[in-house]
């Protein structure tokens, strides 16, 4: 399985030089991604800490976009493929990854319990949330009819 195929964008970029980076301004230049803002997720850092990873590991998905560049540490992106299975991807320093609107996904933290990522929106932030089951949603029916077609059923998150 092809991340494109899921409609999935990774790049691997440098990112000790973020701030200097020709290639990521060329990206967010190419892809309209004009509001960028920072977060980390560390229990030091971040209040409510244990709250937000398991929001952040519900299954869900958005009507935009998710965009995250990877500055520091490491953790995983479940996504899912065309049968409804987890793919499960390891976003470390250098990292960029796209999930298209209407994708399932979740995110966590592996063992080094540490991430600083950049996000990346096309105009102001939205920060809305779609737990599964919304397969009316009209991001959701764009993605399915886009990647997957007719195959697979709407579950609960859990």
């Amino acid at each position: 399985m092809e991340f494109a195929d899921l409609g999935v964008i990774y790049w691997h970029l440098n990112a000790k030089n973020y701030e200097n980076d020709e290639e990521l301004d060329k990206i967010r230049k190419e892809r309209g991604y004009n509001y960028m803002d920072f977060l980390d997720l560390c229990p030091e850092k971040m209040d409510n800490y244990e709250q937000k990873l398991k929001n952040f590991f519900t299954e869900h998905f958005h009507a935009d976009e998710e965009i995250r560049y990877c500055l520091e540490g490491s953790g995983y992106f479940d996504i899912r493929d065309k049968e409804d299975r987890w793919i499960r991807v390891w976003v470390k320093q250098g990292d960029m990854i796209v999930l298209p609107a209407g994708i399932h996904h979740r995110f966590t933290l592996d063992t080094g319990n540490y991430v600083k990522l950049m996000r990346l929106f096309v105009g102001e932030p939205v920060w809305a949330a779609y737990n599964r089951p919304q397969e009316e949603h009209p991001a959701r029916k764009e993605y399915t009819k886009n990647f997957v077609g007719n195959v697979g059923v709407a579950l609960e998150a859990h």
